[in-house]
C-alpha cells in the first residue's frame, strides 16, 4: 500500500498541499479507495458475500428500522441483463458478484400488517429518504470490507435507469425499490485505474458556518487537476471539471431517464406525499 502523503497527493492532486491529517491504517485503507471497472475470472473466497453483507449490517440504521435489503446477483445471464439494463456496462458481466441494493419498505409493512398496526408513515417521503440512506450507509461499510480483502468495486447508479424492468428481473415486491448496483471483483491487475482527484477540502469543509462565494477559487484550482487527469487517463471529457458537472445537470433529458423516478416510484408501491 501506498504512503498516506502520496495517497493524499493522488487524492487531490499536485495544485493542493498535502494536507496534515491524523492517520492509521484504516485511514490509508480508505484513501486508497478507487472505483474498478476491469476484473479477472477468479471467484471469490467461499464466505466472501456473507462477511459484505455483516459489515454492511455493522453500519448505522436509523431508529433501527433496517430499511434496506440487498439482492446478490451471481448469475451470469441474470448480470448480463441487468448490464443491459443499466446502459450496457460490461463491468457487471465480468465482475462474480453484483450487489443490488435497495430501499426496502416491504418489510416493515409486513411486519406492522401482521400485528394489526397501520403503516402509514411509509408513505411519506421521510421514511423513504431514510430507506436510501440506509441503503448507502450498508453499502459503503461493504465497500470497504470489500477493499480490506483485496477486492475491487464499483457503484452502479443506473440501476435507476429502468426501475420497473428491474424490480420484475428481481423480483422485487412493491415497497421496494433498486437504489443502486456494485459490482465486487478481484481487479483486472492490468487494468488497475487510478486513484481519482477530488475538490480540495476548503471547497468541501466549512468551519461554523457555510460559506459559497469563497469556494470558487478552489473550484478552478480542481479544474485544472482534473483536466490533467483526464489526459493523463485518455479519458474523453469535454472540457473541464465545472463544464461537464454543469452539463450533466443541464436538463432532465441527461439524467438517464430520472426524470420519471418519481413515476416508477409511484408504480413501486412508494405513494410518497
Amino acid at each position: 500500500m501506498s504512503s498516506i502523503p502520496t495517497l493524499l497527493a493522488s487524492r487531490y492532486g499536485r495544485h493542493e498541499p498535502v494536507p496534515a491529517i491524523a492517520a492509521n491504517a484504516v485511514v490509508e485503507h480508505l484513501l486508497s479507495h478507487r472505483s474498478v471497472r476491469a476484473y479477472t475470472a477468479e471467484p471469490l473466497a467461499p464466505g466472501t458475500l456473507e462477511a459484505l453483507v455483516a459489515a454492511a449490517q455493522s453500519a448505522a440504521s436509523s431508529s433501527n428500522l433496517q430499511l434496506w435489503s440487498v439482492v446478490a446477483v451471481e448469475d451470469g445471464a441474470r448480470r448480463a441483463l441487468l448490464a443491459e439494463l443499466a446502459g450496457n456496462q460490461t463491468h457487471i458481466v465480468q465482475a462474480p458478484l453484483f450487489l443490488v441494493w435497495l430501499a426496502d419498505h416491504a418489510r416493515l409493512r409486513r411486519i406492522a400488517a401482521r400485528r394489526g398496526i397501520a403503516a402509514e408513515g411509509l408513505d411519506y417521503l421521510e421514511m423513504y429518504t431514510m430507506a436510501v440512506v440506509d441503503a448507502a450507509l450498508a453499502a459503503q461499510n461493504a465497500v470497504v470490507a470489500a477493499e480490506s480483502l483485496g477486492l475491487g468495486t464499483v457503484y452502479i447508479g443506473a440501476m435507476r435507469n429502468h426501475p420497473e424492468r428491474v424490480a420484475a428481473e428481481l423480483g422485487l415486491p412493491r415497497g421496494v425499490f433498486a437504489v443502486f448496483g456494485l459490482c465486487v471483483g478481484h481487479p483486472d491487475p492490468a487494468a488497475l485505474p487510478a486513484i481519482k482527484p477530488r475538490l480540495p477540502q476548503n471547497a468541501v469543509l466549512h468551519r461554523e458556518t457555510y460559506a459559497l462565494e469563497s469556494q470558487d477559487e478552489a473550484v478552478e484550482r480542481y479544474n485544472a487537476t482534473m483536466s490533467e487527469f483526464y489526459a493523463e487517463q485518455n479519458m474523453a471529457v469535454g472540457g473541464d471539471w465545472s463544464k461537464h458537472s454543469a452539463s450533466r445537470i443541464s436538463s432532465p433529458a441527461k439524467l438517464s431517464g430520472r426524470d420519471r423516478l418519481k413515476a416508477a416510484l409511484n408504480a413501486l408501491g412508494f405513494e410518497l406525499r
